[in-house]
């Protein structure tokens, strides 16, 4: 491992929560805002631990709702940084449901944020870049550079529009 380089591991984050009727909509499953809260936070963790600083959140794409969280459900949701390009970094956001009953889990949301590191002046700083350690972190690492692409083209295509 480089000096310039960190395990996927050191940015690794989770926070599990209980879902009570406060955090729920009239179906009774749980605010689709307040599971981006949870995942935005816990992403900007991540960050932070790779940056060992100030982060800002630049961007949130493909988040996928694929089961309902529930009254009664904990969710699990883990983060970690997946890629880095100069100053910002690509986080992997996932939130698992269990049955604290029966210990039945499954996903229930993926995302990918984009955060930037700032340093003390509050400007974009460099990263160290990123070294996966398991298959998901290796195949998430390999695909990132195409998502980075789509954002920038995204931002692109705003700025043309205006």
């Amino acid at each position: 491992m480089s000096e310039n380089s960190k395990p996927t591991s050191e940015s690794r984050s989770a926070m599990m929560q209980l879902i009570f009727p406060s955090d729920t909509n009239y179906h009774g499953t749980m605010f689709g805002g307040k599971v981006m809260e949870y995942m935005d936070k816990i992403a900007a963790i991540a960050s932070m631990r790779h940056a060992r600083g100030p982060v800002v959140t630049a961007s949130t794409d493909s988040l996928d709702f694929v089961a309902p969280i529930r009254v009664g459900d904990m969710i699990d949701v883990e983060a970690f940084v997946t890629w880095t390009h100069r100053s910002s970094m690509e986080v992997y956001v996932k939130a698992e449901t269990e049955n604290v009953y029966t210990g039945d889990r499954k996903t229930a949301v993926t995302a990918f944020f984009s955060f930037v590191a700032l340093d003390e002046d509050g400007k974009p700083k460099p990263v160290a870049s990123i070294i996966p350690e398991t298959e998901e972190e290796w195949a998430l690492h390999r695909s990132a550079p195409a998502r980075y692409e789509l954002r920038m083209q995204r931002k692109r295509d705003r700025i043309d529009n205006k």
